[in-house]
């Protein structure tokens, strides 16, 4: 067993980034992520590599200059404002980012080469997922359907708090055409006092969600953590879910997916033990308090 699964917010930092997760990492080889602080005057770097990225800004605004090309990035002011408008950069693409706040790159290393793509806010597909307790938000700007890439699949769910996400657990590790795709998966978390519950809170309220990762065969994996803002969990394998918002405090979680399989697929298989609760949501209603947007802050 290994304890390269969990990162704490700052445990691998490189380069002025808060944290870098790639290949380096033992057991890690498909997918990669990296977050930063950018303040006035400040700047990050994206090398060359055989990578392709994803731009996220988390909270502020950005601007990436690559090859003879600016694009600005407006961003957001928090994660639990709604979608952002985003950047993809093909592989072997340098970049350098400036702005003020706090942002995410996935990345996912390919030697394919893909025009950049800027996806603005409004375009990004907003999915409202499940049904009572098990509602959530999801930005799909990075999956096969909203965005042409070679191997990243990434998303971001909103989770109210008390809510139940990624549930019912499921997996993506073994390579099975049309049913399973083997996948490695990144959950980069963020969580806050939910939203209309800030008078309400103290100051030194702790936000925090809980994760889970469990065996889903002979591969030995038994993660269950406290989480909070800035942490990174990775799912090598294994079942995952459910990934719990706490009352009084909404989740948000960036999801960054690729594998070796020949396609660009998301299929999963649910737990045997607890697929069913699907069904519940037939007759559920969605949680009120969806959708998450900046005109409603």
């Amino acid at each position: 067993m290994t304890d390269n699964w969990f990162n704490p917010r700052g445990s691998r930092p490189e380069d002025g980034w808060t944290d870098v997760v790639d290949g380096r990492v033992p057991g890690w080889a498909h997918t990669g992520l990296r977050t930063g602080t950018l303040t006035d005057g400040g700047s990050l770097r994206l090398d060359s590599a055989p990578v392709e990225r994803i731009v996220v800004p988390l909270a502020g605004s950005f601007t990436v200059r690559y090859g003879d090309a600016v694009q600005e990035l407006e961003g957001r002011t928090s994660v639990f404002e709604g979608p952002t408008d985003v950047l993809y950069l093909g592989s072997g693409t340098a970049a350098v980012i400036t702005g003020t706040g706090r942002l995410a790159v996935a990345e996912a290393p390919t030697d394919v080469v893909e025009p950049p793509v800027y996806i603005p806010r409004q375009d990004v597909p907003v999915e409202l997922r499940g049904a009572g307790q098990s509602s959530r938000q999801v930005h799909n700007f990075g999956t096969p359907a909203a965005l042409d890439a070679a191997r990243l699949i990434v998303c971001e769910v909103i989770t109210p708090a008390g809510n139940w996400s990624s549930w019912p657990a499921h997996k993506h590790d073994t390579e099975r055409p049309g049913q399973e795709s083997e996948l490695e998966e990144i959950y980069y978390y963020e969580s806050a006092v939910a939203r209309g519950s800030e008078q309400v809170a103290p100051d030194d309220a702790d936000p925090f969600a809980l994760h889970r990762t469990s065996a889903s065969d002979d591969r030995q994996i038994d993660e269950f953590r406290q989480v909070r803002t800035g942490d990174i969990a990775l799912v090598p394998y294994g079942w995952h879910g459910p990934a719990v918002a706490a009352p009084g405090y909404d989740m948000y979680y960036l999801n960054v997916m690729a594998g070796p399989g020949p396609e660009r697929v998301w299929n999963i298989t649910d737990d045997p033990a607890h697929g069913w609760v699907r069904q519940l949501w037939e007759s559920e209603s969605l949680d009120p308090r969806l959708p998450y947007l900046k005109e409603d802050v």
